[in-house]
């Protein structure tokens, strides 16, 4: 590697460490604002939505010490370091999917209804454009820089990005229908991206070869 690619490589790097703490900043609001409202309304979809942001919260600090550790010695960093994170990750996101099914199911049984939040609307409305710019630019310095793991939590915000769709297409169907049992049908429909990102995250190093 010449002295040009390094001094590139390490202004790459520095620009996705800013982008983890934009990140940071971010998820610390949604996760308060989403798990907030999900209480109040007594919503299974928002306070799915919270814990998801939690769960990228730990991601990204994560990837914060990662990257700290290349700005300081270079591209040495622990690889067993990054696959325990990605197994923790992938568990956490197992134990929420079940999580969602089980509330889901027993408010469906129990036919409890949820309150209209518009606080939590309001969150995942701001959360649509900037988990799409957070995950456009994290995967276009993932590809520049062979990181799996920049790839790996870009795939995070990806998926934070379906779920805010899914949370405001439930939210709007709530108040213009005012069926009881949408909040659990449209929370099950999170399920599905917490195990697909679940298993790759599990996966580790398979999932992200494409790095390479």
């Amino acid at each position: 590697m010449t002295i040009a690619q390094a001094e590139s490589r390490t202004d790459l790097v520095r620009q996705a460490f800013w982008l983890e703490w934009l990140t940071i900043a971010w998820m610390v609001i949604e996760s308060i604002v989403a798990i907030a409202s999900g209480l109040a309304a007594h919503s299974i979809t928002l306070l799915a939505f919270g814990l998801d942001s939690v769960i990228e919260l730990i991601s990204a600090g994560v990837l914060i010490w990662r990257l700290t550790i290349e700005l300081r010695h270079g591209q040495e960093f622990s690889e067993q370091a990054e696959q325990r994170a990605s197994k923790i990750g992938g568990a956490l996101l197992f134990a929420l999917a079940a999580y969602v099914v089980i509330s889901a199911g027993w408010s469906l049984w129990t036919q409890r209804a949820e309150d209209f939040s518009v606080p939590g609307l309001l969150v995942a409305l701001a959360a649509i454009p900037i988990m799409y710019v957070l995950a456009r630019r994290k995967i276009a310095i993932a590809e520049k820089i062979g990181s799996r793991a920049l790839r790996a939590d870009a795939m995070e915000s990806v998926t934070c990005g379906w779920l805010s769709v899914v949370v405001v297409v439930g939210l709007a169907a709530q108040y213009l229908v005012g069926a009881w049992w949408i909040d659990s049908v449209t929370s099950l429909g999170i399920v599905w991206f917490l195990v697909k990102e679940g298993r790759e995250a599990w996966a580790g190093e398979e999932c992200c070869d494409s790095c390479h």
